[in-house]
């Protein structure tokens, strides 16, 4: 017979922590056996998705909470203040909530919605901004974070893109858990830089064991890192249209820009082939990290950071329906045809984008029309290639003969004073049925490749497809 004595703690052998903010950081490293198979070097992935949080973020967010705390910055009862595309914003709400913070978030708008649900799921505030504008507008995240801090008693905002600790979190944590899970045999490492803090501080950390480590930025194409102006792209939580002071680029050996497309599809590919359900941004990094590792060799091992799960991207990167309405994939059935074989019918008409930008005058929107032999074009911020978030509107012959009947001041105005909604938009690999059907409700679409737009077709390209002119 066993006696079992429930009144003895067996606590030394327990493991249990006190609070989930303990489990931040230690996470686990993991080969890609089948997308790497070809390569010669080590390809492995530090694998952040296992923090609490679901991110890298929470690394940062805990340091620059404890910091402001003991500084005084941060007091009893606060409210922390920050703009963020979702992963800060939770590894902040984690730690708030535990210390009794109040938490207010802000986002753009082309984060996933279910980013929003999950920050309000931990009791957070979200304030939804606008994300094609640029940082200096009263309108954008960085300036409204600005304004609620000097609106509401208590405040603090960690800035994340200027906050030291920041980087230092990574320096401290991050890079010392490579350098020892790696045994000290890391040659390269991979990583997006959004604020800059994760490549920064973990670079320091690993060139200070080793200088000859190569330090590899992997960033969005249009992001002010490779060389962009910063115009808006679809890849969340990486990449910048400004430069953060926690981004130190003199740590940084080369910097890899990687397309929409690209990130979106290697994070499905890693997915459904490894098992491992990441985010966008970790499409980003492994699809830098596998050009890079190309020219590598039997003696390289080259770590990725992966800073977070693809849960909070169901929506977006991992719907088909949303890919293919960017004309990132095909969603057709079988034996139906593809709008991009319409675009394709139009020649010379379908390379070049035909567009007004707001400021345009009335009376050259319509003698653009005119000179093209269109009908309608879509009002387009800044000159192409245009992202998506930069088309504002629309302009047709009808509605612009309209208004200058009644008025015909207005076509010396511009563009922005008369425009309508901007056009519906269908991806190039949609079926042809599925314009058909957007056409009950609109006279032209815009067509989208590769989250960008393209051209625009109307009624009659589609007629015209479907019913050639036949050859005598």
């Amino acid at each position: 017979m066993v006696v079992i004595d429930c009144g003895t703690r067996q606590t030394p052998l327990m493991d249990i922590h006190d609070s989930v903010i303990d489990l931040i950081g230690n996470t686990p490293m993991v080969r890609l056996p089948k997308i790497a198979e070809h390569l010669d070097c080590d390809f492995v992935l530090k694998l952040e998705l296992t923090n609490p949080g679901g991110s890298s973020k929470d690394r940062p967010a805990l340091a620059m909470i404890e910091a402001a705390e003991a500084s005084g910055q941060l007091k009893p009862g606060g409210t922390i203040v920050e703009p963020t595309s979702g992963n800060t914003g939770v590894g902040l709400a984690i730690v708030a909530n535990q210390r009794g913070y109040r938490c207010v978030f802000v986002m753009t708008d082309k984060v996933a919605p279910e980013k929003v649900d999950l920050l309000k799921a931990y009791g957070a505030e979200v304030v939804v901004c606008p994300v094609a504008v640029p940082p200096e507008d009263p309108d954008s995240y960085y300036s409204t974070a600005e304004r609620l801090v000097k609106e509401i008693p208590g405040a603090f905002r960690p800035d994340q893109y200027s906050n030291q600790v920041n980087p230092e979190s990574h320096y401290r944590t991050t890079g010392p858990e490579i350098w020892e899970q790696t045994d000290g045999k890391v040659t390269h490492f991979v990583a997006g830089a959004g604020t800059g803090g994760t490549i920064s501080g973990v670079a320091r950390y690993l060139k200070e064991q080793n200088p000859d480590i190569q330090i590899i930025a992997a960033d969005p194409e249009g992001s002010v890192y490779s060389g962009g102006s910063g115009r808006p792209y679809l890849v969340e939580g990486v990449g910048e249209d400004f430069w953060p002071t926690t981004y130190h680029p003199d740590l940084v050996d080369e910097v890899v820009a990687i397309s929409d497309r690209d990130s979106f599809i290697m994070a499905r590919r890693v997915a459904r082939e490894e098992g491992v359900l990441i985010g966008g941004s970790c499409g980003t990094a492994i699809a830098a990290g596998l050009q890079v590792a190309e020219r590598l060799g039997p003696d390289d091992l080259m770590v990725v950071f992966t800073p977070d799960s693809g849960r909070g991207y169901l929506s977006k990167v991992f719907n088909d329906e949303y890919l293919a309405r960017l004309g990132f994939i095909e969603d057709v059935a079988e034996n139906q045809t593809c709008v991009s074989a319409v675009v394709d019918a139009k020649g010379d008409l379908s390379r070049d984008l035909i567009y007004v930008n707001p400021e345009t005058p009335v009376r050259d929107a319509v003698e653009l029309m005119r000179r093209s032999g269109v009908s309608q074009v879509p009002v387009c911020k800044n000159e192409p290639p245009f992202a998506l978030a930069e088309v504002s509107g629309s302009v047709s012959e009808l509605q612009l003969m309209n208004v200058a009947f009644a008025d015909d001041s207005i076509l010396d105005k511009p563009v922005e004073n008369v425009m309508a909604a901007g056009l519906p938009t269908i991806g190039v690999g949609q079926s042809i049925s599925t314009a058909v059907e957007l056409f009950e409700q609109a006279n032209a679409l815009l067509v989208v490749d590769g989250g960008r737009p393209r051209t625009v077709i109307s009624h009659t390209d589609v007629l015209e497809f479907l019913s050639p002119t036949s050859e005598a």
